[in-house]
């Protein structure tokens, strides 16, 4: 009996043998209402070094705060480069009723796969300067000092830019979820 590690205990490194046909990085099409932003970061491991196999999976709302809506697609992937990058070009969503009916901060749902892996990590993106981020929600049950890592940080000279790290370990590392 073989205990080494199969393609079901693993997540990869298959994202860019056969899934490159999963990508799509492009969420809003011409015509769909709302603020566009683009959204590029890196995957980056414990030892500061870029993840050159990771596939980042992200979800989200229309402007609306809706699900589902036609005309806008609300899901996305990028495979990571060589640099680690990712990249997606949306638009930003609005607020959706969380527990309780209550208003959560726009945010978009990211789950991040990987070699070494057996589960996604799971996390989410939130907006710069977004007065609902300090209200009830999952961020606001994120320890004040660990909030930075789920914000996007806006990039100096383009309005619709943002700039948001996947750090998997240490000192920065990404706040990821439980779910």
């Amino acid at each position: 009996m073989s205990l080494q590690a199969t393609t079901s205990q693993t997540v990869g490194p298959y994202l860019h043998i056969g899934l490159t046909w999963l990508i799509i990085e492009d969420l809003a099409p011409q015509g769909a209402a709302g603020e566009r932003v683009s959204i590029a970061g890196r995957v980056i491991d414990g030892d500061g070094k870029p993840v050159n196999d990771a596939l980042v999976e992200i979800w989200q709302a229309d402007a609306d705060g809706k699900y589902g809506k036609k005309g806008f697609r609300g899901f996305g992937r990028s495979a990571t480069d060589d640099k680690g990058a990712f990249g997606f070009r949306t638009i930003k969503p609005g607020r959706v009723a969380g527990p309780g009916g209550k208003l959560q901060a726009p945010h978009i749902a990211v789950n991040v796969f990987m070699r070494g892996l057996l589960k996604q990590l799971v996390t989410r993106i939130y907006f710069p300067d977004e007065p609902a981020n300090t209200q009830v929600g999952a961020l606001a049950l994120v320890p004040a000092e660990r909030r930075a890592t789920l914000v996007a940080k806006k990039v100096a000279g383009k309005s619709s830019a943002l700039k948001w790290d996947v750090v998997l370990q240490g000192r920065d590392e990404t706040v990821f979820f439980d779910c």
